[in-house]
């Protein structure tokens, strides 16, 4: 049986992927793909893996995660499964936490190890989302907001700024607490709205088009987010409507460059440590494109004259 892991990341159209699978589970079923989401995961089935303060001991805790949890996989391929997909975001850590920390799921490696010794090695892919750093901060510290928190100040946002940890050092760590798992990296930006297409990617399956187009937990506009907060927490939010944007031109621009660094990186092939997935259904150039953006001017421009003078 094939386990494919799913970790988001949060802001990523995570809960759109899920409740895609969620409403599709029993089609999936019928070509042998079994779905975990978040419904399963987080009623119990992972509690012990990672340390929590509890009264009894840490390690009979985390014996009796790995126990439940092997005893779950071998019930599924038993009953004929062929492929199991699980889908948990908060498998790699909290938004709440990237915000105290200013960083990108800085325990990332610590969870997953864990992880890997609770699945026993089972895990063969591991897949992950990635953003834009500019657009995943906006949506996380409206996500915060929205639930409660503070609107952030300047020192909160500069301090974004100041973390040099971007996707690059999220996805090394990745590897090197799962060093026997393909990873693969599929950004928000081509997939963020096509589950069906990340499914296809990440199984080999035929993945069906019902609920595909489903937004869940989309970021509030401006006008939504001032009716979820305390009247004297909306005066510190702008003026007017649509997204609110708490970084400035010159802070999302160096956001922006953050990132695309890393995806040159992936691009280049990632040091053999992760596989970015592109777009099959985008048409990609030959070896020999045409070159006509060189060609300035009309065509056959040497051929026009001047006129005379007379």
């Amino acid at each position: 049986m094939q386990v494919i892991v799913h970790v988001g990341a949060h802001r990523c159209a995570t809960t759109s992927f899920q409740d895609y699978l969620r409403f599709n589970a029993a089609t999936l079923a019928e070509q042998r793909l079994e779905v975990w989401g978040p419904d399963l995961t987080r009623d119990g089935l992972f509690h012990g893996i990672q340390p929590t303060p509890s009264v009894g001991s840490a390690a009979a805790a985390s014996k009796r995660a790995r126990g439940r949890l092997r005893i779950r996989l071998d019930q599924s391929r038993d009953a004929g499964t062929e492929q199991l997909l699980i889908s948990d975001e908060n498998m790699i850590g909290s938004v709440r936490e990237n915000l105290r920390l200013a960083g990108l799921y800085c325990g990332i490696g610590e969870r997953l190890a864990r992880f890997n010794e609770a699945f026993d090695g089972r895990v063969s892919v591991l897949a992950v989302n990635l953003r834009s750093l500019e657009a995943y901060w906006t949506s996380a510290l409206t996500y915060a907001v929205a639930r409660g928190h503070r609107v952030p100040a300047a020192g909160q946002l500069n301090r974004l700024l100041e973390s040099t940890r971007s996707w690059r050092d999220v996805l090394t760590d990745m590897a090197c607490s799962m060093p026997d798992t393909e990873i693969r990296v599929l950004p928000f930006e081509t997939f963020g709205g096509r589950p069906e297409l990340q499914l296809e990617l990440l199984t080999g399956c035929k993945a069906p088009r019902e609920n595909a187009r489903m937004r869940h937990a989309a970021s509030p506009r401006l006008e939504e987010l001032r009716g979820m907060i305390p009247t004297s927490a909306a005066r510190s939010l702008p003026e007017g409507e649509g997204r609110w944007r708490p970084l400035d031109e010159v802070q999302s621009a160096v956001l922006r460059e953050r990132y695309a660094d890393d995806l040159m990186w992936l691009a280049s092939g990632a040091d053999g440590l992760a596989r970015i997935m592109y777009d099959p259904e985008k048409q990609v150039a030959g070896q020999n494109p045409l070159r006509t953006d060189l060609t300035r001017g009309r065509p056959h421009d040497e051929d026009r004259r001047l006129a005379g003078s007379g």
